[in-house]
């Protein structure tokens, strides 16, 4: 029977910092716990205490938890309310889908002044003929019950049908007491049947269809029955469903050893080339740069604290999420060196590994005389060399005559101009020139 420990507590206050004297609001709900105990010692100061869809069959050990403002009890197999009476400050009570047939027991809520809210839906005592006006006329500090606002017309209505409300819940609940009494008395009975039914001969053989059933089979067919709802019926139901998880956890660990072991690198010591997750990859061999560069798929919203990466100078091994991806590469490579990146974007991994083995490269040649020409005439440089003729802008701008080419008889043939011998010794003598120079007319003047 699971129960209400120290451990439990402290876990479910880690909002608290796991603090438990100071605590004011905790969920203990689908715990299965069939007992409240230790939270009025451990946890004074509670204000918020949820305990539902649990086994818990009598409100106890509540009572010094003054400050106590909300408390839900839903599903579960509480028969009665009370031991509510020392919760000063109790404002919500939610007991949704129990099995509360005593009604009367609401009586014990009048004690709570600042009550303004409960919930008794699923009961069995609100298929009572006047329940709702028997609660509000019991309890005029309420506002909402069930979900729905009381209106001051009908507090007045109920109050004054109150005797006689109280005298057919009365009838009711105890036909309902005799009703519960008789099958509590039948589901006993059939249990001892069956615990009374002696192994052998059952009345059918081998060839009999159905004789062949499987306990599985006969046990859901069990389940399968009508049963009537009572907390023993709800209780048997949690434990043969918690026989059955148990049973399921056992068949998967039994699996789970019997799986095929995993086999990272053969006997003789070769490593294997795996990818169990069947991730998208590209190996790049990056001869530039003397490196591999493996860009590898990973989920893009996987947390980086589920991967792990490891290279060797042989192969490189990522751990995704307990999913193995290794590759062996065809050049050893440096560990200490190699770096892994993951895209914030896509959530692929880059993984760089350099190359173990350097690569010679080539020198390249240097052009020692476009340096030296760049050297020697700093304005050429940034100018680019032309190959093609250039045309002088005023010459191109006059147009050759294409008609008057040939020069006719009318025309003088134009003819270049003559320098005379008088004006050649003219310029010589205005040149200035040492007393040596000697002046030979054969020699063609300088331009």
């Amino acid at each position: 029977m699971p129960r209400i420990t120290e451990e439990l507590v402290r876990s479910r206050a880690e909002h608290n910092n796991c603090e438990i004297s100071t605590l004011e609001e905790i969920s203990l709900h689908q715990q299965d716990i069939e007992r409240i105990e230790h939270l009025d010692k451990w946890c004074k100061c509670l204000k918020i205490l949820y305990l539902q869809s649990n086994l818990i069959p009598k409100i106890e050990n509540v009572s010094r938890l003054k400050k106590l403002e909300y408390l839900n009890l839903a599903l579960n197999n509480v028969t009665k309310v009370e031991n509510l009476q020392g919760c000063e400050w109790l404002e919500k009570l939610d007991l949704t889908v129990n099995f509360v047939g005593d009604l009367l027991s609401t009586e014990s809520l009048r004690s709570n002044e600042h009550l303004r809210e409960m919930f008794l839906t699923g009961n069995p005592c609100t298929d009572y003929d006047g329940y709702r006006e028997f609660v509000i006329a019991t309890l005029p500090q309420l506002q909402w019950l069930d979900g729905r606002e009381i209106s001051k017309s009908e507090r007045i209505v109920a109050q004054q049908k109150l005797p006689q409300l109280r005298e057919k819940i009365l009838e009711q609940q105890s036909a309902y007491e005799q009703k519960q009494a008789l099958e509590k008395k039948e589901e006993e009975e059939k249990a001892r049947r069956k615990a009374e039914k002696q192994p052998g001969f059952d009345g059918r053989w081998y060839t009999d269809t159905g004789a062949h059933l499987s306990k599985d089979s006969e046990s859901d067919s069990n389940v399968d029955e009508p049963t009537p709802y009572t907390p023993e019926s709800r209780i048997a139901t949690h434990r043969y469903i918690a026989e059955k998880r148990n049973d399921t956890g056992q068949q998967k660990t039994d699996g789970q050893q019997q799986k095929r072991e995993r086999r990272l690198v053969t006997d003789d010591g070769r490593v294997l080339n795996i990818n169990e997750g069947k991730y998208d990859f590209s190996l790049t061999d990056n001869e530039a740069e003397n490196q591999f560069e493996l860009s590898l798929e990973c989920p893009r919203f996987m947390d980086t604290s589920l991967l792990d990466c490891t290279v060797e100078p042989t192969h490189v091994r990522v751990k995704l999420k307990g999913k193995i991806f290794q590759m062996v590469l065809a050049e050893e490579v440096s560990p200490d060196n190699s770096s892994v990146k993951r895209s914030q974007t896509t959530g692929y991994l880059l993984i760089v590994m350099p190359k173990v083995k350097e690569i010679v490269k080539p020198v390249k040649l240097i052009n020692r005389k476009a340096e030296l020409s760049s050297v020697q005439n700093p304005r050429n440089e940034g100018k680019t060399e032309s190959n093609f003729l250039e045309v002088d802008p005023s010459l191109a701008a006059k147009k050759p005559d294409i008609y008057n080419m040939v020069a006719t008889s009318d025309q003088p043939v134009a003819s270049t101009p003559t320098i005379n011998s008088k004006q050649q010794s003219s310029t010589r003598k205005a040149d200035p020139s040492p007393d040596d120079f000697i002046d030979d007319p054969e020699v063609p003047p300088l331009i």
